[in-house]
Protein backbone atom coordinates (compact mmCIF):
# COMPACT_ATOMS: atom_id res chain seq x y z
CA UNK A 1 0.00 0.00 0.00
CA UNK A 2 1.00 3.73 -0.75
CA UNK A 3 2.13 5.79 1.63
CA UNK A 4 -1.19 8.70 1.74
CA UNK A 5 0.94 11.45 1.18
CA UNK A 6 3.14 9.86 -1.80
CA UNK A 7 2.06 11.51 -5.60
CA UNK A 8 3.85 7.90 -6.73
CA UNK A 9 3.82 4.19 -6.31
CA UNK A 10 7.03 1.97 -5.54
CA UNK A 11 5.83 0.24 -8.44
CA UNK A 12 6.10 3.93 -10.40
CA UNK A 13 9.36 4.84 -9.04
CA UNK A 14 11.11 1.74 -9.75
CA UNK A 15 9.66 2.50 -13.47
CA UNK A 16 11.13 5.82 -13.62
CA UNK A 17 14.59 3.95 -12.22
CA UNK A 18 14.05 2.03 -15.25
CA UNK A 19 13.83 4.45 -18.04
CA UNK A 20 16.31 6.62 -17.00
CA UNK A 21 18.54 4.01 -16.71
CA UNK A 22 17.83 2.09 -19.89
CA UNK A 23 18.74 5.92 -21.69
CA UNK A 24 15.73 8.14 -21.58
CA UNK A 25 15.97 11.52 -20.71
CA UNK A 26 14.24 12.18 -17.01
CA UNK A 27 12.61 15.72 -18.57
CA UNK A 28 10.51 12.66 -21.24
CA UNK A 29 10.51 9.87 -18.38
CA UNK A 30 8.64 12.65 -15.84
CA UNK A 31 6.23 13.82 -18.69
CA UNK A 32 5.15 10.21 -19.64
CA UNK A 33 4.46 9.52 -16.21
CA UNK A 34 2.87 12.66 -14.93
CA UNK A 35 5.68 14.18 -12.60
CA UNK A 36 8.31 17.29 -12.60
CA UNK A 37 11.72 16.01 -13.13
CA UNK A 38 13.15 17.06 -9.76
CA UNK A 39 11.23 14.13 -8.77
CA UNK A 40 12.12 12.25 -11.65
CA UNK A 41 16.08 13.00 -10.26
CA UNK A 42 15.30 12.31 -6.71
CA UNK A 43 14.17 8.67 -7.21
CA UNK A 44 17.45 8.12 -9.11
CA UNK A 45 19.59 9.36 -6.84
CA UNK A 46 17.68 7.73 -3.90
CA UNK A 47 17.97 3.93 -5.79
CA UNK A 48 21.68 4.75 -6.97
CA UNK A 49 22.68 5.81 -2.95
CA UNK A 50 19.99 3.33 -1.25
CA UNK A 51 19.68 0.89 -3.96
CA UNK A 52 15.83 -1.10 -4.07
CA UNK A 53 14.93 -0.03 -0.43
CA UNK A 54 15.42 4.29 -1.13
CA UNK A 55 12.11 3.68 -3.42
CA UNK A 56 10.27 2.61 -0.47
CA UNK A 57 7.92 4.64 1.48
CA UNK A 58 9.22 6.68 3.86
CA UNK A 59 7.52 8.98 6.48
CA UNK A 60 6.46 12.22 6.68
CA UNK A 61 6.64 13.16 9.78
CA UNK A 62 9.67 15.20 10.50
CA UNK A 63 12.73 14.27 12.42
CA UNK A 64 12.90 16.75 14.86
CA UNK A 65 10.77 19.78 16.00
CA UNK A 66 13.05 22.44 17.91
CA UNK A 67 9.72 24.76 18.62
CA UNK A 68 7.71 21.54 19.92
CA UNK A 69 5.51 22.30 23.26
CA UNK A 70 6.55 20.52 26.11
CA UNK A 71 4.49 17.43 27.07
CA UNK A 72 3.85 19.08 30.43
Amino acid sequence: MAHANARTTVFARTLIVDRVLAGHRPGEVAKQLGVSRQTVHKWVRRWRAEGEAGLADRSSRPHRMPRQTSPE
